[in-house]
């Protein structure tokens, strides 16, 4: 888990290795590809070795440091993301949720994922969409570590799960239906874009959270 303080916002990138193989979740506020470069450097994975950047959905804070990595890494790092988010990615529709900004953040998006794929990461990452926060967001299931990262479909406070964050979620009843796809889990951690990470008793958490 990558920390990046932009401003006193801090967001939480996972960087995931596993021999040759590098995957980045998500990629940090416009402007912090610095920040970014250094804390990769500090995990022992350059940028330049990176191969693979999943985006769990299309916000500024997520996509921001996108264009640096094409940029610099080339047709040899691949992009996934949800088909439904893809647009806004690409430079194709306006951000929902930053439609304001004169230059937002874009690149290019080489894969399109969906609902119970898997993809060959890392011991195998499963994808789950779980719309709401936007209509393409997801999140990964890390089955090696059984670590849910959960994007922004869940924020956490001081290592437990918060809940959803109803001001930056568009579609709440969507969200909570979407909290119900991780019931079965078997999690030993969650990672929340913000907030961090969670341990012990998340799963009963967050059957909680899709109770109230």
């Amino acid at each position: 888990m990558l920390s990046l303080d932009f401003h006193g916002n801090i967001v939480h990138p996972m960087l995931l290795r596993e021999g040759e193989m590098s995957v980045l979740i998500d990629t940090g506020f416009p402007g912090q590809i610095k920040d970014l470069r250094a804390a990769m450097d500090a995990a022992g994975v350059p940028l330049a070795q990176l191969q693979a950047v999943i985006l769990t959905h299309q916000d500024m804070d997520h996509i921001g440091c996108l264009p640096e990595i094409l940029q610099e890494c080339g047709s040899r790092v691949k992009i996934y993301a949800h088909a439904l988010d893809q647009p806004y990615i690409q430079g194709e529709l306006p951000l929902l949720k930053d439609s304001h900004l004169e230059h937002p953040p874009k690149g290019r998006v080489d894969h399109t994922v969906s609902d119970g794929q898997e993809l060959p990461f890392c011991g195998g990452i499963r994808v789950i969409h779980t719309p709401g926060h936007t209509p393409g967001h997801i999140s990964l299931y890390v089955k090696k570590s059984k670590t849910l990262i959960a994007g922004d479909s869940l924020y956490s406070v001081d290592g437990m799960i918060g809940g959803i964050h109803a001001p930056t979620t568009p579609d709440m009843d969507a969200a909570r239906c979407s909290l119900k796809k991780y019931a079965d889990l078997d999690l030993e951690a969650v990672v929340c874009y913000h907030g961090g990470v969670c341990k012990g008793n998340v799963r009963e958490q967050i059957v909680k959270l899709g109770q109230a």
